[in-house]
């Protein structure tokens, strides 16, 4: 299976298992264009409780309600 394939996979089971709050980490990640519109239009309809870590600054403007920005503490 490719990484979109295995990601695709990955999404779906966790999906069907009922959470109080889902994990994800960078979900949008070997998703084609298609498939991450797909998700934004499921997270946006679904409103689930979600921790979500990404790097893709625009995937996390449509998605995302509030933010934390970590930093390393010195």
């Amino acid at each position: 299976m490719s990484q979109g394939q295995k990601k695709r996979v990955a999404l779906a089971k966790s999906l069907t298992e009922e959470a109080s709050l889902y994990l994800w980490d960078e979900p949008d990640n070997y998703l084609d264009l298609f498939n991450q519109d797909q998700l934004i239009k499921l997270l946006a309809k679904e409103q689930l409780a979600m921790l979500l870590v990404d790097h893709d600054q625009a995937f996390i403007e449509v998605v995302a309600k509030e933010r934390v920005n970590l930093r390393p503490v010195l």
